[in-house]
């Protein structure tokens, strides 16, 4: 890539109040048979947003390839090469679980550029929203649970670097605590780390984020969301970030196989509603991603990642963006 800022090969929609989605079919790369990382359930994602009317064709942005560069903001030049040139060593490779294959490393730094090109579209209209997204379990010299490549920090940095934003705050809600975004941002008081987790989840060895919500196991959807409201508007008037990164795991919810949160699809509708109102009305544009998401039916598991894209969808229409 030669330009400094990510190229939509598609020309932008000429649809009004019509929300920016991205998606890119490299999205999807093949993995083993029984490979319990479900890769499957972003082309069902689309697929499902598409056939229900939640998007339309012409509304889609399609991603490029991001410049190494960007990601070397953030992760170690040799790791990055090591990955990218098929070389890390088999330890490393079985931290991320996930077998490197060309075709997953072309996928996950499309899934970077898609990143980037989300919160590019949100800081110029004020919401949009990926179809895959949110590896905040890479550190800057290794990865680790499923994710390789942190697409939260280098889009933050991305849009920092580029003059777009200079206040960044990051809303985690995966069930599990983004423990690379932490240590990624943790000297940086330009970008604020907030994760709301389960509290006995993994990772094991908890970091420091900015802000820690440990939630106990089993909580439902009312006690979540009161929580919840106790501590987003406050820190969206203390910090005042300039852009709003939203990672909307759905594996808080009771069916998920890696969850132990109780979440009902209710609750998570009622969560998107919740996290993206509250910013949209406040005037802090929000880039979302679609967060961790476990199980076996894989229909029904993509049906809870368009939630957001439904309520997005919705909001967007609603404030007139």
């Amino acid at each position: 890539m030669t330009n400094d800022q990510p190229q939509t090969p598609n020309p932008k929609p000429q649809i009004t109040n019509m929300l920016p989605i991205v998606h890119h079919p490299d999205y999807v790369a093949p993995l083993p048979p029984g490979h319990r990382f479900p890769m499957g359930k972003f082309g069902l994602l689309y697929r499902r947003l598409l056939d229900d009317g939640i998007a339309r064709p012409s509304q889609i942005r399609t991603p490029t390839l991001p410049q190494r560069e960007w990601i070397e903001w953030v992760h170690h030049p040799d790791y990055v090469g090591a990955y990218l040139e098929g070389t890390l060593d088999p330890k490393a490779q079985r931290r991320i679980g996930l077998p490197w294959t060309e075709a997953l490393a072309n996928r996950t730094c499309m899934a970077v550029g898609g990143t980037i090109l989300t919160a590019q579209l949100a800081i110029e209209f004020g919401l949009a929203c990926n179809t895959v997204g949110g590896t905040h379990h890479a550190f800057p010299d290794f990865g680790s649970g499923f994710c390789i490549f942190n697409d939260l920090a280098v889009a933050a940095r991305w849009v920092q670097k580029h003059g777009l934003a200079q206040k960044v705050l990051i809303v985690d809600l995966d069930v599990h605590q983004g423990d690379g975004t932490a240590v990624i941002f943790q000297d940086d008081p330009t970008v604020f780390t907030f994760s709301m987790h389960c509290e006995i989840n993994f990772p094991g060895k908890k970091q420091r984020s900015d802000l820690d919500v440990a939630l106990p196991e089993g909580m439902e959807d009312d006690d979540y969301l009161q929580t919840l409201g106790e501590y987003l508007p406050d820190l969206l008037a203390q910090f005042q970030p300039d852009l709003v990164l939203y990672d909307a795991g759905v594996d808080p919810h009771a069916g998920d196989r890696l969850g132990k949160l109780a979440l009902t699809d209710t609750g998570l509708f009622r969560r998107e509603m919740q996290v993206l109102s509250t910013c949209v009305a406040g005037g802090y544009p929000v880039a979302c991603v679609i967060g961790g998401g476990y199980a076996e039916d894989m229909a029904a598991l993509a049906y809870r990642h368009s939630l957001l894209h439904r309520v997005a969808s919705d909001i967007y229409r609603q404030y007139g963006l």
